[in-house]
């Protein structure tokens, strides 16, 4: 990762307003001092049009999708829209891609769970082809397309496409044929072992980190609603599997128990303080930014922050305090 590009802050859009009242704010997070802005998809805004909308509205930041689930798009689809936001933010987009998870792709949009490895790595591939411009067949384990082509201009400058990695599988893929891997809900220490698998695959490798930051002092209700918050992921199956390779099976195993059990309550009561205190960033701005710093310093080259409004804060400001010093 060249050195104009490490150690950024990104801020997650959509922002917290009305999607026809962006300018402002993606404006603001220039003058405020964010480099990036990526973009998500689960069960909100889709991926694009709110890259779009900041790409308009603030052509100095450089954009990212963390991330666009393979399973949800065609292929010749998926290259199109990677292509058509490529021509309108040149040489500034990113395209994020992961297998996501079984509750988005198979309980959300009815599309069979299966092959994930398989079918992001062969969506990779095949996007690396499309992007060139030149007429492609290909006929992957997951996907066959015969003879598409781009029907806009390809891409003047390479699309980097990093992968949503979370265990060694996808990590190798990120670094082998990705051009670096999206990470999310783990800890600055975490870092350290996902960022080695991925550079062993190769040389300048992006490292992108959803961060989950609540600048709020009332440890109390940080702890409460982040649990809550946490719970939510780390009982999906992809995600559980991921916190017992990094080795949280017994800080987290009475709370998967109970969780198992049906007794929710009883669950959050058992989930550490700890827990919340590695996998989401929290205190007072100052301590919020320290804490940020650490995953930089561990190897992450975007910190792309997303704001939880623990508390009722005001997320608006949240990401002004959070600002880069």
């Amino acid at each position: 990762m060249s050195e104009e590009r490490s150690g950024h802050y990104a801020m997650t859009i959509p922002l917290p307003t009305p999607l026809s009242d962006q300018g402002p704010g993606l404006r603001e997070l220039v003058d405020l001092g964010y480099k990036e802005a990526w973009s998500s998809e689960a069960n909100g805004a889709d991926a694009f049009l709110p890259l779009s909308l900041a790409a308009v509205h603030a052509p100095e930041l450089r954009l990212g999708t963390a991330i666009v689930p393979a399973y949800t798009r065609g292929p010749a689809l998926l290259a199109q829209s990677v292509a058509t936001m490529a021509s309108i933010a040149p040489g500034r987009f990113a395209f994020g891609v992961g297998s996501s998870s079984n509750v988005i792709v198979e309980h959300w949009n009815g599309i069979p769970f299966t092959d994930p490895y398989k079918k992001t790595r062969d969506v990779v591939r095949f996007l690396k082809q499309a992007l060139t411009g030149e007429k492609i067949s290909v006929d992957y384990e997951t996907l066959e397309v015969k003879g598409f082509r781009l029907g806009i201009a390809p891409p003047e400058r390479k699309v980097p496409i990093l992968v949503a990695a979370l265990r060694e599988g996808m990590l190798r893929l990120a670094g082998r044929e990705g051009d670096g891997a999206i990470i999310n809900w783990l800890s600055a220490e975490d870092v350290k072992t996902v960022a080695k698998i991925v550079h062993d695959q190769g040389a300048d490798k992006e490292i992108v980190a959803r961060i989950f930051v609540c600048p709020n002092p009332d440890t109390e209700t940080v702890l409460r609603e982040g649990k809550r918050a946490i719970a939510a992921y780390l009982n999906v199956p992809v995600y559980r599997a991921f916190h017992e390779w990094l080795g949280r099976t017994e800080q987290l195993q009475d709370h998967w128990d109970l969780w198992d059990q049906g007794d929710r309550s009883g669950s959050l009561e058992a989930m550490p303080d700890s827990v919340v205190d590695e996998l989401i960033v929290h205190g007072t701005p100052e301590e919020c930014r320290d804490h940020i710093d650490r995953y930089l310093e561990n190897g992450v080259t975007t910190a792309a922050l997303m704001v939880m409004p623990f508390g009722g804060i005001d997320p608006s400001q949240a990401i002004r305090d959070l600002a880069p010093r």
